[in-house]
């Protein structure tokens, strides 16, 4: 039991780990933040998946002190972003911006949507109309001959 306690309480308290190295960490808290902040939307260019902040990747660190020098020079946010963005291109962006040939990628989706929905409705539509469609009585010939395939 006390083992089961023990891991769970250990589980509790693992943080994802973060590359971030203690001689990166800068002095000022409210800058340290802010790395942290534009760490966490810059997208490792060697890792897969990864931010610069959780990447252990030589390049990450690299960019992590990139951002960091460049914050304390006085850059505001957006400009550390296009700094890291003008070196790379714009891969390094977990979120691309919405301008250019990228509102296609941001639009497909919606429009897909709209597309399949209006193809469904009209489906549905057609469907409705075939269902009800009148019925034309059989006549008495049609009757006895149905009668005598029934009785088989």
């Amino acid at each position: 039991m006390l083992k089961r306690v023990l891991l769970l309480a250990l589980l509790t308290l693992a943080a994802p780990a973060h590359a971030v190295q203690p001689d990166e960490v800068l002095a000022d808290p409210a800058l340290e933040a802010r790395a942290r902040q534009i760490s966490q939307v810059l997208r490792c260019p060697v890792c897969q998946g990864e931010n610069i902040d959780e990447s252990n990747a030589g390049v990450s660190r690299d960019l992590r002190l990139a951002v960091r020098e460049r914050l304390v020079e006085g850059d505001t946010d957006t400009q550390v972003i296009d700094y890291v963005k003008d070196r790379f291109g714009e891969y390094v962006l977990f979120e691309p911006e919405r301008s250019g040939a990228n509102l296609i990628l941001y639009w497909m989706g919606p429009v897909v949507l709209v597309i399949a929905l209006g193809g469904v409705f009209l489906w549905l539509r057609g469907r409705r109309k075939d269902e009800a469609a009148p019925t034309v009585a059989l006549s008495v010939a049609e009757q006895a001959r149905l009668k005598e395939l029934l009785k088989d």
